[in-house]
């Protein structure tokens, strides 16, 4: 089996995002295992690979298939749409922002098409693209909204672990109300198919308490009682092999550790605590319940070294290594 095709765009190009591309694409590990077409800018790209020092050529092409893939090349789709006489590295930037919304677009586009095997996303900043007049908050709602999709599934991956998320960026207060019994069981149910999807079809998927304990029958909460534990119950009279709830306290680590499958997290630090304490710089997101597979860098634009040439990729590599271990098991 050849190497997977993994579309990458650039990210906002005032941020570290073609810094830690040019540093991803002269690595090895990405060598060893992917072939990246990489969507962004001719003279942005120039730039980082100087400020990186890589050793790497620039080969412009205009679809993947034109691509070179030997090593020292870098393989660039040149959307040319930053003006370098008004670019400037960590500023809010309009331009920046819009630019960066068509390099995900295109690489959608490629992926919508079938002309790549998947893509493995870079930092953008939202104020940059409210500046640009991009009404989109994130990658997300771009890859939900670009492949149809209504409510995309984030999961993320750190050495192996895998969590779910059953809700995210809203806040603790409006959470408990989103803890339900029908809201839980869809999720678990779009999570395993999810997995399934990615391959993984062994193993035991267990969602965490919500309160101390799991609320030990009510003396620390009533949502363990009412919510979440009919839901399991239902689940897995209806044959999902799901366990819970399982003490947040614990989970995770006997997730670490093999015991489960997957995780779903009830709230967002919840998962995130969990997954950025065990390795921060390995936690890679991947968007599943669409039509195309997407992992990401969790991090973001880092706009106060963007331009230094210090910024690490191993989150990125990380990113490319993910995206190309699932793409051969992704079915359309």
């Amino acid at each position: 089996m050849g190497k997977s095709l993994i579309a990458v765009p650039i990210g906002d190009p005032a941020g570290v995002g073609p810094e830690i591309v040019a540093k991803s694409v002269a690595s090895k590990e990405v060598f060893d295992v992917a072939n990246c077409i990489i969507v962004g800018d001719k003279a942005i790209m120039e730039n980082a690979i100087k400020i990186t020092g890589v050793e790497l050529t620039v080969n412009v092409i205009n679809k993947p298939e034109e691509g070179d893939f030997r090593e020292g090349i870098l393989n660039l789709i040149n959307l040319g749409n930053v003006d370098m006489a008004r670019f400037e590295f960590g500023k809010v930037n309009g331009m920046c922002g819009k630019a960066a919304y068509e390099y995900i677009a295109k690489s959608i586009e490629l992926a919508n098409s079938g002309k790549v095997d998947a893509v493995a996303t870079t930092p953008i900043n939202k104020e940059s693209l409210r500046a640009g007049d991009i009404s989109f908050i994130g990658h997300t709602e771009i890859f939900g909204a670009l492949t149809n999709t209504e409510d995309p599934l984030t999961m993320f991956e750190t050495n192996g672990m895998r969590v779910f998320f059953l809700t995210r960026h809203v806040s603790l207060r409006e959470m408990l109300d989103m803890i339900t019994k029908e809201r839980i069981k869809d999720y678990v149910k779009r999570c395993l198919e999810a997995l399934k999807k990615l391959g993984v079809t062994d193993g035991t998927m267990a969602i965490a308490g919500l309160n101390p304990h799991s609320g030990e029958h009510g003396l620390f909460g009533w949502e363990e009682v009412n919510e979440i534990t009919p839901a399991i119950e239902e689940l897995q009279a209806e044959g999902y092999n799901v366990v819970g709830p399982i003490g947040a306290d614990s989970v995770f680590h006997q997730a670490a550790i093999g015991r489960y499958n997957s995780v779903l997290s009830l709230y967002h630090d919840q998962g995130h605590i969990a997954t950025k304490t065990l390795d921060f710089e390995k936690t890679i997101s991947i968007t599943n319940g669409m039509p195309l597979l997407r992992t990401s860098v969790d991090h973001g634009t880092a706009f106060d070294i963007a331009g230094k040439g210090i910024v690490s990729a191993v989150s990125m590599i990380e990113a490319i290594l993910l995206a190309a271990k699932y793409a051969p098991n992704f079915t359309r």
